[in-house]
């Protein structure tokens, strides 16, 4: 179900809990909160709809769907480049550093372990989310 975007940003700047398998319905109501807002963005973290869980949604360039991940962690980054970036839960856009290619370690539905790269557009939406994960405000 769509849920109201998160703007506080007392909230937003906490650390958020690690996912468990009883989250899977915030999985869901990320995705169907990144579809009702897919013309402005491009990926969602739990705590951007009021939950402190590390779940991250974003569409991925390479399959052109919306991908789900639960407890991210990004393991390698290479190619560090500068870039502005906006964001639902806060007004105007911030600088910040991302990288070109990433290696993230995460947990998929199942809560299965997996290691993916991603590189480009999809991996600085990636690096986005889990930086809200870890209560950086961007």
């Amino acid at each position: 179900m769509e849920q109201a975007i998160m703007r506080s940003r007392a909230f937003l700047s906490r650390v958020s809990k690690e996912a468990k398998p009883e989250d899977v319905q915030v999985a869901q109501d990320l995705k169907d909160t990144l579809v009702a807002h897919e013309e402005n963005c491009a990926g969602l973290a739990a705590n951007m709809i009021g939950e402190s869980k590390r779940i991250i949604v974003f569409k991925d360039e390479l399959t052109g769907g919306l991908a789900t991940m639960f407890n991210p962690s990004i393991i390698e980054k290479d190619g560090p480049y500068e870039t502005e970036e906006g964001c639902l839960s806060l007004d105007g856009a911030r600088h910040t550093t991302r990288y070109q290619r990433i290696r993230v370690t995460y947990q998929d539905h199942r809560f299965r372990e997996r290691t993916a790269t991603f590189i480009g557009w999809t991996a600085q939406i990636i690096q986005h989310e889990i930086d809200h994960c870890m209560g950086v405000l961007i």
